[in-house]
């Protein structure tokens, strides 16, 4: 009953798909399986969730299609490749199971410096949002056909996460070929299975290290890492078998999971890192109308901007101060500081042509921003 209520009370969810549930053994997509998790996602949305969908599968994919053995290890190059063939086809794959539905999809590449440098970050959560907001459903993959070794993932497990928390979604669901965590590795007669997770442990993480079943390329030790983003991001995460059909319904009708439950929720733990984790590279000297406009939940427009100083580019952190120079908020700035200061003062209509494109409407948009002197 907990595990139901954690999906039927999170208002917007990720759902991240293993290789081995999307492909079958012959590197074939599961087509009929697609179609059942396809209407378990219809469910979801008629209740008025919003849903992303994280999947694994191109090189799976690409393997088959390219007559490449699939336990055969490839080269970075081959590997890039492979992936750019089996993207076309797991994301047609995807927009067909959707479209029977009426629902639409996009399709966004990401890497590691995507979800991690703040102002690559700031447009891929800038992008989600647009979809989201237009009822369009994000299916996502990590861009393998670009990241370096230094540069990459390596497994969906951790992106998924990343995107939870960059979305501020407040529930990742991890459909894998296992239901959960357990005390020793499944087969083991005296494992046991471990329903909720409030704090990640070295006896967890041991745990996780001691399993020795194929989980695919992240194993139960990214899990684990994918469970403590989303905690520390506020949301909760489920690791569930999905092999069987409908396995979202499967899950709310009391299927078998591991719950690692959140301590704050995506919106605080986001105020906390804006407020406390980023070092600001710049100032911004605001007037009364927007110092005021800010402590009443608005956003920070140029046309509120008298000044600004620092080295701050855009997606960087910033102090915001009131005209008599108290520090009155933080925020990620959506403009450089060169930028600020040449719309610093100028109303929102005024920006695509002063600036020769058309920007953010917010210098610093209301859900980038934190209070820090309520006064």
């Amino acid at each position: 009953m907990a595990t139901t209520n954690k999906i039927n009370n999170a208002n917007n969810i990720v759902i991240k798909i293993g290789s081995s549930l999307i492909v079958d053994e012959d590197g074939s997509i599961r087509e009929s399986w697609l179609n059942s998790l396809v209407d378990d996602i219809d469910q979801l949305k008629k209740q008025s969730k919003g849903v992303i969908v994280v999947t694994s599968g191109a090189i799976a994919l690409g393997k088959n299609i390219l007559n490449i053995k699939k336990d055969e290890k490839l080269k970075l190059d081959i590997a890039q490749g492979t992936a750019a063939v089996g993207q076309i086809e797991l994301i047609s794959a995807f927009k067909n199971a959707f479209s029977k539905r009426n629902l639409k999809v996009a399709q966004l590449l990401l890497t590691i410096e995507d979800t991690e440098k703040r102002r690559r970050y700031l447009n891929a959560r800038n992008t989600i949002s647009m979809l989201l907001k237009n009822d369009v459903i994000p299916i996502i993959n990590e861009n393998d056909t670009v990241a370096t070794e230094e540069i990459r993932y390596g497994d969906n497990d951790r992106l998924a996460a990343r995107v939870t928390t960059m979305a501020s979604f407040d529930c990742l669901i991890i459909l894998s070929d296992v239901d959960g965590i357990y005390t020793l590795p499944p087969d083991n007669k005296g494992a046991q299975h471990i329903a909720e997770i409030k704090n990640i442990t070295k006896k967890i993480q041991d745990m996780a290290k001691n399993t020795n079943n194929d989980y695919g390329s992240g194993g139960m030790i990214t899990k684990i890492e994918a469970a403590r983003i989303a905690m520390d991001g506020g949301s909760n995460m489920l690791i569930a078998n999905g092999k069987n059909f409908n396995p979202i319904n499967t899950i709310i009708n009391g299927g078998k999971v591991s719950n690692f439950i959140a301590k704050t929720s995506p919106h605080l733990a986001r105020k906390k890192w804006i407020a406390g984790m980023l070092i600001p590279n710049g100032n911004i000297y605001i007037d009364s109308g927007a110092s005021n406009a800010l402590k009443s939940g608005r956003s920070l427009l140029p046309a509120g901007i008298v000044n600004a100083e620092g080295k701050f580019e855009r997606g960087d952190a910033v102090l915001i101060y009131d005209i008599l120079k108290n520090e009155i908020a933080r925020g990620l700035s959506a403009y450089s500081l060169k930028d600020t200061l040449i719309i610093k003062g100028k109303s929102t209509d005024e920006i695509e042509k002063i600036l020769g494109y058309r920007g953010r409407s917010a210098s610093v948009h209301r859900d980038d921003l934190v209070i820090t002197d309520e006064r």
